[in-house]
């Protein structure tokens, strides 16, 4: 019948005709949908999906001005200089015999100094902190930051996203930081985005040092004590960001300034957002560090002692599983499990424990198990459900090893 159809239709119909069967049926099989070279992308449609106008969607460099170092004018010069490496017999006698040493601190300087603010960056952005702190706002850490917390002989460092527990971070850390101009000032701000109790947009300002002359901490004015991590248990990984902002000139904190240790929780609230607003034109954005932090038990000990509060937990409360309604002859179900749906699985543990009490006695060795259990005759007039369990409980299957542990 396709065939006569076919015959009967102009050559411009056939053609039509014949590409739409080369589109729809594949060795015989109808696709659904549009076919492939009508249909979009996955790519294409998450683009549509997600497209902002970028009149009114676009990022806002506040930083220092960032220049990489390895742009095209001077990317000739370092592949002439990997060229001449590769010719050096020196060194390629070292790297086959493995004796080639790299020096490792003068390497992560070079990154620094060239490509590191424009990786970091996008670090940065991965995790969210541009886009919590500032909005549509962005900068390059173009000044490197070396943080660390000291506990005994260990030092803790801080990178970017790397993992600390609170009572690793529960002391104030070393900061430090290359500044070639002495007569420089700057601030230093710690904060949890993550973890407000009252307001999801805020965020607990953690240590606050501002007027820092050139790079040393220790004379700069305190105006926030240090307040280790707290993380509530049940809210995951929390971010603790510092950021090193670089003053024109001597400022006045005094409206940020805090007495003592501060452990109102209330009084450290704080948004980045508004305090940069309010100071963008005598501050600048210019070093960046993080890391995250989860709950610990060490906690418990914290939020009684020392913040004077009950400890906050969160859990989600998981809805009842549905069960439907019972049959009086559930059919293809084995019994003793469609029994089992409907009754507390209390009960049923118990059960477990009474049967493996039995076997136990407290003067007598266990008894030796089956050397080949699955090869044990079963009494072919039991039920099929009581076969198989019997055949769980020898083999070790299902719930029997939550008791058998």
């Amino acid at each position: 019948m396709t065939n006569v159809l076919l015959k009967a239709c102009t050559p411009s119909v056939i053609d039509s005709a014949a590409v739409n069967l080369t589109f729809f049926i594949r060795n015989g099989h109808h696709l659904r949908g549009k076919p492939p070279g009508i249909a979009r992308t996955l790519q294409e449609r998450l683009t549509e999906i997600n497209y902002k106008d970028p009149a009114l969607y676009y990022k806002v460099d506040i930083g220092l001005p960032y220049v990489g170092k390895y742009e095209k004018s001077q990317l000739q010069e370092r592949l002439n200089h990997f060229k001449t490496q590769r010719q050096n017999p020196e060194m390629e006698r070292l790297a086959r015999t493995q004796k080639l040493l790299i020096d490792l601190d003068k390497s992560n300087e070079d990154w620094l100094t060239s490509v590191g603010p424009k990786h970091l960056k996008q670090v940065a952005e991965h995790y969210g902190v541009f886009e919590h702190l500032f909005g549509d706002a962005y900068f390059y850490p173009k000044v490197p930051l070396s943080i660390f917390f000291m506990k005994g002989d260990t030092n803790y460092p801080v990178y970017y996203g790397n993992v600390l527990k609170p009572e690793d971070a529960n002391q104030k850390p070393q900061v430090g930081f290359n500044c070639e101009d002495k007569d420089t000032l700057w601030t230093l701000v710690m904060t949890n985005p993550d973890g407000h109790f009252v307001d999801n947009d805020k965020e607990y300002v953690h240590w606050f040092v501002g007027n820092i002359p050139g790079n040393k901490i220790e004379n700069g004015e305190t105006i926030i004590e240090y307040l280790q991590p707290f993380p509530p248990k049940g809210t995951g990984y929390h971010r603790f960001i510092f950021i090193l902002y670089k003053q024109d000139k001597k400022l006045d904190f005094s409206k940020y300034k805090k007495t003592g240790a501060c452990l109102n929780l209330n009084e450290r609230t704080f948004k980045t957002y508004d305090f940069y607003k309010a100071l963008q034109d005598d501050i600048t954005p210019a070093g960046l560090a993080f890391f995250q932090s989860d709950w610990s038990t060490s906690l418990k000990d914290f939020y009684h002692k020392v913040l004077d509060m009950k400890e906050p937990i969160f859990e989600y409360d998981f809805p009842p599983p549905y069960l439907r309604k019972q049959e009086w002859f559930p059919k293809r179900q084995p019994f003793n499990l469609y029994m089992d749906r409907y009754r507390d699985p209390k009960q049923i543990n118990k059960e477990f424990l009474m049967r493996k009490m039995k076997k136990v006695h407290p003067f007598q060795a266990p008894a030796p198990p089956l050397p080949y259990p699955n090869a044990q005759s079963l009494d072919p007039s039991l039920p099929t459900w009581l076969k198989l369990e019997m055949t769980k409980s020898r083999m070790k299957w299902g719930r029997i090893n939550e008791i058998e542990k």
